[in-house]
């Protein structure tokens, strides 16, 4: 499976601004995804991939889709692709991330809470959990385990 992460779009078939039944109709039609949680009238809808265990969270505000939140599939032999300018924001080592991403004009804010803002793509990255997936010998994470992808992010 492979998403591309499209700002100011959405992700995959996830189009920022789509109704909450237009969403609902894309994850049906996919059928790539099972919903974990969700009421009639959803401020977010929870998504898992069972393959792999990698997790969205499409967050709604009045009724339209504002942000798509994926998280690291858990399974480190998934066949899971989760694209921006053609780079795996979960398989490429976070530091060497940023750097390729710099390299090709993206600005990025870094700060030490392991959140890391591209704020003209409305993007943020993060390690959130490095219990869960690889981290070096000192116990830091070695890939980004978090994106959101929104209409808009605080700065």
């Amino acid at each position: 499976m492979e998403l591309e992460l499209a700002p100011h779009l959405g992700v995959g078939r996830f189009r920022l601004g789509m109704a909450v039944a237009e969403a609902r109709d894309v994850v049906r039609e996919w059928g790539l995804f099972r919903v974990v949680a969700s009421d009639a009238s959803p401020g977010q809808i929870v998504l898992t991939h069972d393959g792999s265990l990698l997790n969205i969270v499409l967050g709604f505000t009045k009724g339209a889709l504002s942000g798509v939140e994926l998280f690291r599939f858990l399974r480190e032999d998934a066949d899971v692709r989760v694209l921006l300018d053609g780079l795996d924001v979960f398989r490429t080592p976070s530091e060497a991330l940023l750097e390729q991403l710099a390299e090709r004009g993206r600005v990025i804010e870094e700060n030490d809470l392991g959140f890391d803002a591209l704020p003209e793509l409305k993007m943020i990255l993060s390690n959130q959990s490095s219990h869960a997936h690889p981290a070096d010998e000192a116990g830091d994470p070695i890939y980004f385990d978090y994106v959101l992808v929104a209409t808009e992010i605080a700065p």
